[in-house]
């Protein structure tokens, strides 16, 4: 009976025992010099998303923001050209363009 008891304390204490951490190979880089960082805010990431990442990532995430942020401009150009003009063709047989409201 002593020994189930002692058994079974020691596995739970095997439990909680921290895990043997192996050695990670990527090296943690400093974002604070790279283009685009202003003066009164820094390095700004308040999600942490590059806390643990390599070079060649962050330059991968670099490429992303610039995209999607040019498809955006895009996107509020195609808004105010409809505001402004309105094309000459009909959408569907007796509806204009022009016919049609904004929004």
């Amino acid at each position: 009976m002593k020994l189930i008891i002692a058994s079974s304390l020691i596995a739970a204490a095997a439990a909680f025992a921290p895990a043997a951490q192996k050695a990670s190979s990527t090296a943690l880089f400093s974002y604070e010099n790279e283009l685009g960082v202003v003066a009164p805010t820094g390095f700004f990431d308040p999600l942490g998303l590059s806390a643990k990442i390599d070079q060649e990532t962050f330059d991968a995430y670099r490429v992303s923001e610039l995209k999607h942020g040019r498809i955006c401009m895009l996107g509020v150009i195609g808004y105010v050209v409809q505001e402004v003009y309105r094309f000459p063709f009909e959408i569907a047989p007796g509806v204009k363009c022009a016919d049609v409201p904004n929004g």
